[in-house]
């Protein structure tokens, strides 16, 4: 199956609202708990989280590792209004940052950790992407992002929604469903990487939805 590009932002009231009233906790915190796990017993670190969403991921996150700062970035300002009052309500050492991902105003090497859950299937500007990623990032910095990986068919990407999101709302549902069909086979993953000299990264299916991308930046 072809990929099928969706918008990249989810900037719609509606929208952001659905996304973040929807049950993601079991999801949101196996990927925290796998950041953990790679990152190893790091107590401090600058970290940014792009595509940040509502940020419950970095407010999980930063209860495991209260020595982290984290800047957590969105190009949605909806998504960052329903963010902020969570954050403030617990002291986190979290600051959200209004950015497109393929451009930000962090310097070069500025971050110890990068990481994002499912930014990359909204993206379609894949080079520039990755090529941001890169700059920010320096030889030492761990990257983890988790993302959906487009199924064979428009039939079994209906078939996972099904499976995972049938309690949820309609809108939630069709927007779950126009994700899998936006999203990268591992295989076009690599290509991206190799293409922005990220090719030491590792990537891997990790569920029958998800794919992992891991690894040091400057790994070889």
């Amino acid at each position: 199956m072809q990929r099928i590009p969706e918008p990249e932002p989810m900037d719609l009231a509606e929208e952001a609202r659905a996304y973040a009233d929807a049950d993601f906790a079991d999801v949101n915190a196996a990927f925290v708990e796998r950041l953990v796990e790679l990152a190893g017993p790091r107590e401090a670190a600058l970290a940014l989280d792009l595509g940040t969403g509502p940020a419950d991921i970095p407010l999980r996150l930063w209860r495991r590792r209260p020595g982290w700062k984290i800047a957590a970035a969105d190009v949605s300002r909806a998504m960052l209004e329903l963010a902020r009052g969570p954050l403030a309500e617990a002291g986190a050492a979290v600051w959200l940052v209004e950015q497109d991902s393929k451009g930000s105003p962090f310097k070069d090497g500025a971050f110890d950790v990068v990481f994002s859950n499912s930014i990359l299937h909204h993206i379609s500007d894949t080079g520039r992407f990755w090529a941001e990623v890169r700059r920010v990032c320096r030889p030492d910095t761990l990257l983890f992002l988790r993302d959906l990986a487009r199924p064979d068919s428009e039939e079994a990407a209906a078939a996972i929604v099904e499976r995972y999101s049938g309690k949820e709302s309609d809108l939630l549902k069709e927007e779950f469903h126009r994700s899998l069909l936006s999203a990268y086979t591992v295989e076009e993953v690599r290509a991206q990487l190799a293409e922005a000299g990220l090719d030491g990264l590792r990537v891997e299916t990790v569920t029958d939805r998800h794919l992992d991308v891991f690894g040091t930046a400057g790994q070889k």
